[in-house]
């Protein structure tokens, strides 16, 4: 098992975060915190492998963390950011100090998935190695590579995708099919598909709302672990 700890400083993210984990096999949330100094003292106290990240936090940068752990040799460490963060240099800084993967949110359970499952057959790939040519390491770097718009189903593209989320999130209120499509301005059949794909890998619940007559309506949410920090 993958010994985690999740790192974000919205309570309601790492409890979601902490349950997206712990449905991908071979991984163990072995802690939580929500600062910087906390997931310092957690990293040197529990000697997790790897730790999912927010760049921001409210003692200090990501960034800073990870450099600083670098910097004092602590347990070696794995880092995936999890992130609202957009910032090119914030992204460069994150691969010179060996990111694994760079999570921005919003994001689905299945791309939180693939992450960490490429994650999980690198590493097992690194510990089967006894000498590291170079086949080997091409084999190795392409388990980290993703397959990203080619793991959405047909019908769902990233652009669209990336609208319907944004105003689910941002929206204070769950949202009807109808209420969800006119503020998209898509028909309410794609609003529907894109709503049950969101659904079904775990990005947004959904309630039933009861009319006075006729079916009832389905009302949907995004759930806390892609809210920015």
């Amino acid at each position: 098992m993958i010994r985690t700890l999740v790192v974000d400083d919205d309570f309601m993210a790492v409890s979601v975060h902490r349950q997206f984990v712990e449905r991908i096999p071979g991984f163990e949330v072995v802690g939580e915190a929500t600062t910087a100094r906390e997931a310092q003292a957690a990293v040197m106290q529990l000697a997790p492998e790897l730790v999912l990240l927010d760049i921001y936090l409210p003692d200090a940068n990501g960034i800073d963390l990870i450099r600083h752990l670098r910097a004092i040799r602590s347990p070696r460490v794995d880092v995936i950011a999890i992130t609202s963060a957009k910032d090119v240099e914030v992204l460069r800084d994150a691969m010179q100090l060996g990111v694994v993967h760079y999570i921005v949110k919003p994001f689905t359970f299945a791309t939180f998935r693939e992450r960490l499952e490429s994650y999980r057959a690198a590493r097992q790939r690194l510990d089967q190695m006894q000498h590291a040519e170079q086949r080997d390491i091409d084999r190795l770097y392409g388990l980290l590579r993703t397959s990203g718009e080619a793991s959405l189903p047909k019908g769902i593209s990233p652009p669209t995708l990336t609208l319907v989320a944004t105003l689910l999130r941002d929206s204070e209120a769950a949202l009807s099919t109808a209420e969800l499509a006119a503020r998209a301005g898509l028909s309410q059949g794609v609003a529907r598909r894109y709503l049950r794909f969101l659904a079904d890998s775990g990005a947004v619940d959904y309630t039933l709302r009861y009319g006075a007559a006729g079916r009832p309506e389905h009302l949907y949410r995004w759930t806390p672990a892609s809210t920015p920090s």
